[in-house]
């Protein structure tokens, strides 16, 4: 949990600074009007909101010693993701970015939220196997900003030896394509992994039971510390 905490504490002091006041030139992202950085703003602080409640949730110690901080923290990770979602997926729509790139954040909104209403409803119907796996994909697809920067410099490190042979020394494309393959990467790789590990940590079914089947198709009940042994003689036979 650790490393966890530490890379969103560095990111909140990276990222988050420019949203807190009215300072539209800070933004890391291309802006159209003042309505935009507005709603932006409101996105980056309530996405601050959901990514400290998803370390809480993602923490196995207060589950396990605090159920009630726990449960807290969910109800208000949801209570965030609702209105974040949503002024993710309009200043997706209004983002200065290629038609791709928009498609990507907004379909990203989109399963972020019902994914997140998904393990609410399990949470509210104590289907709670179901619910704790809706919440990791949910939890992937929040965590997707920051392995969203990751990717970005990974792509433009993979793009760069083709600067002029492919963009013909276009910086700005070659930056443009790598933006937009981390776009898809970020939240895709993301969801994977969490498949993954929902897998992996699924509790295995019990196995089906062994034996000889009788006549009415029923296998007769084993009985604890017997072994089958053949029948003895009876004297005489």
């Amino acid at each position: 949990m650790i490393p966890l905490w530490v890379v969103c504490g560095a990111f909140f002091a990276w990222r988050t600074p420019a949203y807190l006041g009215f300072t539209p030139e800070a933004s890391f992202v291309a802006l159209r009007d003042n309505t935009h950085y507005l709603m932006l703003s409101a996105h980056v602080v309530l996405g601050t909101v959901t990514l400290t409640c998803c370390c809480l949730q993602l923490w196995p110690w207060l589950r396990q010693h605090h159920p009630k901080v726990h449960r807290i923290s969910g109800r208000i990770y949801v209570t965030a993701v609702i209105p974040a979602s949503v002024l993710a997926f309009v200043s997706a729509v209004w983002q200065d970015l290629p038609v791709p790139g928009r498609i990507s954040n907004m379909t990203l909104s989109i399963l972020w939220l019902l994914m997140t209403i998904a393990g609410f409803r399990m949470a509210r119907a104590r289907r709670f196997a179901e619910h704790r796996r809706w919440m990791i994909r949910s939890f992937a697809l929040c965590i997707s900003i920051i392995a969203n920067r990751v990717w970005t410099g990974i792509m433009v490190v993979a793009l760069m030896p083709f600067t002029d042979s492919v963009y013909g020394g276009d910086w700005d494309a070659m930056f443009m394509d790598a933006a937009l393959a981390a776009v898809w990467l970020s939240w895709i790789v993301n969801l994977l992994i969490a498949e993954w590990w929902i897998e992996r940590t699924r509790r295995p079914r019990p196995k089906p039971p062994t034996g000889p089947v009788t006549g009415d198709g029923t296998r007769p009940a084993a009985v604890a510390g017997h072994r089958d042994t053949p029948p003895v003689p009876l004297s005489g036979s």
